[in-house]
């Protein structure tokens, strides 16, 4: 037989279905008669009640399963993995290697099946998220391309090395396995101060959460309202200034404003007790003043990159119960404040889920940087998990140095009382856009007082703050609003420094904001390139007039401590 007749692939589809078969089979039949009661994905909340699926849907998707499996015995894997594009199965040792072909398209048969069971199965909508990102998972990591038995471009590689790559990949494991993560990039090629974070300046204010960094003009003149930077306190500050060629903070300064940037301390034990409440008073309030203070501005512009955003909501909130109104404008980029849409990330959160952290931490204790980015990066398995297994492992490659890469790597921890506040009281209750609900640094919040200006940016692809969840601060707080849309996700669609010229934003030439995404989007107009022109030109316009460039960091007591970018941002999580 040759693999040209239906006779060949006929037998060795049953080949494959007899020897990597058994366990597709065993989901596939668990589904007839689905109750999740019994077990379910790590991490991801069981229902309540067993769910199912509609006998005459489960029929249809078997015949159309049959149907197809028929298709791939008579015709071969051409009508599989070859035609589907996926880059897994993309090299030419796939289709040199006929058994290898048909695993890829087999698998791609049998996974298609599973996820379209998935979203058959009749339950409420959190029931069926969940089981659909199980499912996924499960799918994702059974994949032939992430075991060498099945991987025929892995073992091309061993056979042209000789084994190098075999033992290269045994080395790299053993390497990830000591630092506790998998390599997505050569970390030995970067070192923070050195080629990231390289922006001049100085730490300028310490206290045992953040330093304060200030960073040398670039202008002989600067806008008299000094801005402050508040990144998320999940990850480190340098995401905003990664290099010169992509910093956010550099092109601020270039802008000719003053800049500041919060750099959270990487919390130990010493920090196991902190809250919530901790962080807006001591951080976010204590970073408003002192930039005050140094810069003898009355008010100053703020900006709030993801969580960042939330910790900087918050506190003007409490500023605002205060009869205060230190900040001028306000800048919000994929930030929650209303969590009523927070996409794949809740189906992690239930009552339960929460209780339990706040059993485990919420008096005390660290939630690790470790766990933290093992959940984000499993939202997005197959190119942030098994790419890089398969890369490192199999085929015994280094990857490529990619510095937002290595900061993705470059872990936090979060004191547990401020995590398990923060679980409740956003993603479980939502409790931040109900007037009077919560209670912060003694005052009761509500986000109707804060009636400044803000700049608000959502991207469109984002599966940490989904572009509907960034809108919705546009009906939340109260002042006048410019809302953008940017492509990519939740951090290149952020850091898209204009000379790349690349990808698009979305805006409203009339300016308004209706009560829904997708009515903004019905007036919205693309444009070509950074959305950072844009933000420069609004955030100008809040920045009151220029006046002389200072000459030195700090002043009066905000004395020089050290040279950017600090201690703090050096610290590993442990």
């Amino acid at each position: 037989m040759t693999q040209d007749t239906p006779e060949f692939w006929a037998q060795a589809a049953r080949q494959f279905q007899q020897t990597f078969g058994d366990s597709w089979m065993k989901m596939f039949q668990s589904f007839q008669g689905l109750d999740l009661g019994q077990g379910s994905a790590p991490g991801v909340p069981l229902p309540e009640q067993p769910v199912g699926i509609a006998p005459d849907k489960l029929q249809a998707l078997q015949q159309q399963y049959l149907h197809d499996l028929a298709q791939l015995m008579q015709h071969g894997p051409e009508v599989g993995a070859a035609a589907s594009g996926d880059k897994r199965f993309a090299a030419k040792a796939w289709g040199d290697n006929p058994l290898a072909a048909l695993s890829a398209a087999a698998y791609q048969l049998n996974a298609r099946l599973l996820l379209q069971m998935a979203d058959a199965v009749q339950a409420d909508a959190k029931t069926r998220a969940r089981i659909r990102f199980a499912v996924e998972q499960w799918v994702a990591a059974s994949a032939p391309s992430n075991f060498l038995a099945l991987n025929a471009e892995a073992q091309q590689k061993a056979i042209e090395t000789k084994g190098e790559s075999l033992a290269k990949g045994m080395h790299n494991l053993l390497h990830d396995l000591q630092q506790g993560h998998v390599s997505m990039t050569d970390e030995s090629q970067f070192e923070v101060g050195r080629n990231v974070a390289t922006t001049e300046g100085a730490v300028v204010f310490e206290n045992e959460l953040f330093q304060l960094i200030e960073y040398k003009p670039l202008t002989a003149k600067v806008y008299e309202r000094p801005l402050l930077l508040i990144p998320p306190c999940i990850n480190k500050y340098y995401i905003l200034d990664l290099q010169p060629d992509n910093s956010l903070i550099r092109y601020a300064v270039a802008q000719g404003h003053r800049t500041f940037v919060v750099s959270w301390r990487n919390p130990d034990e010493t920090l196991a007790h902190k809250t919530w409440d901790d962080y807006i008073e001591d951080a976010a309030i204590q970073a408003i003043h002192v930039v005050q203070a140094i810069s003898g501005a009355k008010t100053i512009n703020a900006l709030g990159f993801c969580v960042g955003g939330t910790i900087l909501g918050t506190a003007l909130a409490v500023l605002a119960a205060r009869g205060e109104k230190p900040v001028h404008s306000a800048t919000f980029l994929t930030t929650f404040l209303d969590f009523t849409e927070t996409g794949i990330m809740d189906v992690f959160i239930d009552e339960a889920m929460v209780r339990y952290r706040e059993k485990q931490m919420g008096q005390g204790g660290l939630m690790k940087g470790r766990d933290l980015s093992s959940t984000f990066s499993f939202l997005r398995p197959n190119d942030l998990v098994w790419n890089y297994v398969v890369g490192n492992y199999l085929k015994g490659e280094t990857p490529p140095p990619f510095d937002l890469l290595y900061w993705n790597s470059d872990s936090t921890n979060l004191p547990g009382p401020f995590y398990a506040w923060y679980l409740r009281n956003t993603y479980l209750e939502n409790n931040l856009v109900k007037p009077g609900q919560l209670t912060v640094c003694g005052e009761a919040l509500d986000l109707r007082r804060v009636d400044i200006p803000a700049y608000i940016y959502g991207s469109r692809e984002d599966h940490i703050v989904p572009i509907g969840g960034a809108y919705a601060s546009t009906q939340v707080l109260p002042g006048k609003k410019r809302f953008v849309m940017g492509a990519s996700g939740h951090i290149a669609g952020v850091i898209n420094p204009p000379e790349k010229k690349k990808r698009s934003h979305w805006l409203r030439p009339d300016g308004k904001l209706p009560t829904t995404l997708d009515a903004w989007l019905a007036g919205a107009d693309e444009h070509v390139g950074s959305w950072w022109p844009d933000w420069a030109a609004w955030l100008k316009a809040q920045a009151g007039k220029q006046v002389a460039a200072p000459k030195s960091y700090g002043k009066g007591k905000y004395k020089v401590i050290e040279a950017a970018p600090g201690r703090y941002v050096k610290e590993k999580a442990r």
